[in-house]
């Protein structure tokens, strides 16, 4: 070969015709090429291996200067496998391996959760003993963040959400002529269930994946280690301000989206039904026990506690790369819903059990 094996060069050879052509040589002579780019060294290499295929032997490079020789090698130990290996199918072992491993995950990230809880708690309690270790100006923020500019968002949810019951029950209710019990059903749902807990799913996906995001870009930048190497505990100035915070303005939230999923009950009752704002009010307070309000209160910290307290451990888990940013901001959304769920499911039994 002679001449000059760019790029474009290369791009107008005929592979087929010149593997044809060199059909039973053993050596590629390009001591005439004075010039040899990257594209050139793969063309060089995909002709090695297919004349060596062709005819059964080995076949050599030579006439290489120092550089060209140094390119195709770097070229070379780069190239992809000529054949992908076949991976075996999984047989039963393998099955059984592969969640034997998911299981020691869940059971290692539930250990760290519990460790990463009671150092919360602990930091919280040394907080209550020494208020002075508290970060007012930061829990303020945080406040209003997680929660004065949540208000819109849960408001409207709720409202649409007893829109929704009251559409639907109606059309339910109508064939028996009790259309009435309506307002029972809005407010046993609003009030016991539905207000705190889609509250409590629109936070996680709102303020539990920003906690992820903003203590993940620091732990990037490695201002987390640069806080420790100061003397500075992350968990007093980062964590506690943002869980205290949750459990401060979470049940806020609850009674905003319980007003509110009322208040769209009612309005879809008066039209669908023609119950007028003043028979519901009545049948709210006369038929409604303080209760079904007070389940949705009592659980809206611990709905609170969850969030928080995922949503900072997967941001402290962040490595040094976008990709684990990212992919453990979902994680923290998806558990903390799964979460949130999950302990709505333990209240529900036990307020059952003890007859509440």
């Amino acid at each position: 070969m002679s001449g000059e094996l760019r790029i474009d060069a290369v791009e107008g050879l005929d592979r087929a015709a010149i593997l044809d052509s060199a059909r039973g040589a053993s050596v590629i002579d390009i001591s005439a090429l004075s010039h040899v780019d990257t594209a050139g060294a793969w063309f060089l290499i995909d002709m090695q291996r297919g004349i060596a295929a062709a005819a059964g032997t080995t076949v050599e490079i030579e006439g290489a200067s120092d550089a060209q020789a140094q390119l195709i090698e770097t070229v070379r130990r780069n190239m992809p496998p000529e054949e992908a290996a076949v991976l075996p199918p999984r047989t039963l072992a393998d099955r059984l391996e592969a969640f034997g491993r998911m299981v020691v995950r869940g059971w290692r990230t539930f250990v760290e959760l519990t460790s990463f809880l009671g150092q919360t708690v602990a930091t919280i309690a040394g907080i209550v003993i020494r208020p002075r270790r508290l970060r007012l100006t930061s829990l303020v923020h945080h406040c209003q963040e997680v929660g004065l500019n949540a208000v819109p968002i849960v408001a409207l949810m709720a409202f649409l959400i007893g829109v929704v019951l009251a559409f639907q029950g109606a059309a339910q209710l109508r064939q028996f002529g009790a259309e009435v019990f309506v307002v029972d059903l809005i407010a046993i749902s609003v009030l016991r269930e539905l207000g705190i807990l889609l509250t409590a799913i629109i936070v996680a996906g709102r303020s539990g994946s920003a906690f992820t995001a903003a203590i993940g870009s620091m732990k990037m930048r490695e201002e987390i280690d640069a806080m420790r190497t100061l003397g500075l505990d992350p968990v007093t100035i980062l964590v506690v301000p943002r869980v205290l915070a949750l459990i401060l303005m979470l049940p806020v939230l609850g009674f905003i989206a319980d007003i509110s999923g009322l208040i769209g009950g009612a309005a879809m009752s008066w039209v669908e039904l023609g119950v007028s704002p003043a028979v519901f009010q009545s049948r709210l307070v006369s038929n409604t026990d303080v209760w079904h309000f007070g389940v949705g209160m009592i659980k809206a910290p611990f709905f609170a506690l969850i969030i928080g307290i995922i949503g900072c451990y997967e941001g402290m888990k962040v490595g040094g790369n976008a990709e684990s940013l990212g992919r453990l901001t979902s994680t923290s959304v998806v558990l903390s819903i799964f979460m949130v769920i999950v302990m709505d499911a333990l209240f529900s039994i036990f307020f059952a059990i003890v007859g509440v």
